[in-house]
């Protein structure tokens, strides 16, 4: 992702590349389970993958200097369950005082295809953008201690340029190739080039797509499984501004790749946003896993605020989402839904405040003050209820989030009658006045119930960030929020559930990964 108007190396800050950048994770915005940079400013995963140990490496976009975008280097963490993470050194700095490390992927070079590793089978090779006010180019590092430190390639850049707006490669392995998807992006244009070896590319062709957006950025090529089925398909998710909710967003299109060219299907050729909410880009999905089995993870931003959201008091700009495993579901109703749900949460799990409570037609309170995260992890199941044309229109779901000292609210609401409709709704959050954070603050989206009259709806809400979670994923949405005083009372409610309806209540304290 371009990082504008912040081009420009930003001082001349420099880090020994040993050195762990130490960070302060107890500020009342600080995520506990989101992960979140040391220090500095944050914005795009890079580089993720799951190495042959078991160890999940994430790099990001990294201005370890300022809390603004700009001087980006490579961050890097690792984590063996996807929620602890180790803040390492930082990975890749700017070659020059006139160049940036942008966004990009890696991959493991297990059959040392490059040349870089004779005697491993583990070499990890990062493929990135190279920026400049002159040019965006290609370039690759590698290296043999498992990730940790790497070496520029000394014929970089592997793909040369003469455009400011050539960014974002993100590599897969495919049957006996290297392929990379990579921006155009003022041209609208996604390229797929193919390699031997990751030092020399050929272009294969060239992709567009009317309903996207108005720029094309951080693109990723998937193979996905199918849920209910052996089959799987192939995504391909392009970052876009503008979006339908104004400023960053993430769609998809669901189609086939041959090797060279992705064709979507003709069924769904509808490019559908990732997440029905706006806090939520640059994604991408870790390589190194089984072919049935997708990891995906993103920004938890929004290109047109993240420069001024309220926490560089405490040292800190942005953080990511969950880490959700995906897979794709064909429903008759919407067509090609990109299903995406968190990893396994038992690590970050406590103990349970609410445990299978009942609730129909009336409501109960969770005071988690006494939560040492201040986050909490609740889900509700509903089961019994009758065909929706049956469901009268006054039956909702109703939660929410609230400080009593501020009286701000975070608010949830369900509609089981026929527009299935769900609201989330932060207007009533006061700690950052900006006109595009504002605008929108309430979202939607239609869940329909699922055939046999199911529904599940879970969240986990983490001080100043909220994902939420319809039908396991089927739809998802993150939303930041910055309160004023700590949201610390949670009160959910059900009103009108007719006959045979049932609504189950779990509420888990989530433990902080800090400390």
């Amino acid at each position: 992702m371009k990082v504008l108007p912040f081009f420009a190396v930003i001082g001349s800050f420099h880090v020994a590349s040993s050195q762990i950048i130490t960070g302060n994770y107890t500020g009342p915005l600080r995520p506990q389970v989101h992960f979140s940079p040391p220090q500095g400013f944050m914005n795009d995963p890079n580089g993720c993958f799951l190495d042959t140990n078991g160890t999940w490496h994430l790099y990001y976009q990294y201005n370890p200097s300022d809390v603004v975008a700009g001087n980006q280097h490579w961050g890097h963490a690792t984590s063996q369950d996807l929620y602890h993470w180790e803040n390492q050194p930082i990975a890749i700095f700017p070659p020059d005082n006139n160049s940036q490390v942008f966004t990009g992927s890696a991959v493991i070079d297990v059959n040392n295809t490059s040349g870089f590793f004779p005697d491993q089978d583990n070499g990890v090779v990062a493929i990135y953008t190279l920026n400049s006010p002159e040019k965006e180019v290609q370039a690759i590092s590698f290296s043999r201690d498992g990730g940790f430190t790497f070496t520029a390639y000394e014929g970089n850049p592997v793909i040369d340029s003469t455009t400011t707006n050539f960014r974002d490669p993100k590599v897969i392995r495919f049957q006996d190739n290297w392929v990379m998807v990579v921006s155009f992006a003022a041209d609208l244009v996604i390229a797929i080039y193919t390699s031997f070896d990751l030092k020399t590319w050929t272009h294969a062709s060239n992709f567009t797509h009317p309903d996207i957006g108005g720029i094309f950025e951080c693109p990723n090529l998937v193979e996905l499984p199918i849920d209910g089925s052996d089959d799987s398909k192939f995504i391909l998710v392009i970052s876009t501004s503008p979006g339908p909710l104004h400023g960053t967003v993430m769609k998809y299109l669901v189609g086939d790749f041959n090797g060279t060219h992705f064709v979507p299907d003709q069924d769904g050729d509808v490019a559908r946003v990732t997440e029905f909410t706006k806090d939520s880009y640059a994604g991408q999905f870790f390589y190194g896993l089984p072919a049935d089995e997708a990891v995906f993870i993103a920004w938890a931003s929004n290109g047109d605020y993240s420069n001024d959201l309220p926490t560089a008091s405490e040292g800190w700009r942005s953080s990511h989402t969950l880490p959700r495993r995906t897979s794709l579901k064909n429903t008759p109703s919407q067509g090609w839904d990109l299903v995406s749900f968190p990893v396994d949460l038992s690590p970050v799990l406590g103990r349970k405040l609410v445990n299978m409570e009942t609730i129909i037609n009336n409501s109960l309170s969770v005071d988690y003050s006494d939560v040492q995260s201040n986050a909490i992890y609740f889900e509700a199941n509903v089961t019994g209820l009758p065909d929706a044309a049956s469901i009268p229109s006054t039956a909702f779901l109703s939660f929410t989030f609230s400080s009593l000292t501020s009286g701000e609210s975070l608010v949830g609401s369900y509609s089981f009658g026929p527009d299935h409709l769900f609201v989330l709704d932060r207007t009533n959050i006061r700690g950052f006045s900006n006109s595009a954070f504002a605008n929108p603050s309430v979202f939607n989206v239609s869940q329909p119930l699922d055939e046999d009259g199911t529904l599940s709806i879970s969240a986990l809400i983490d001080r100043s960030i909220i994902e939420v979670f319809l039908d396991r994923g089927a739809s998802s949405g993150t939303t930041l929020f910055y309160p004023t005083e700590p949201l610390s009372l949670f009160n959910i409610s059900t009103v009108d559930i007719p006959p045979g309806g049932n609504v189950v209540i779990d509420v888990f304290a989530v433990e902080s990964v800090w400390g």
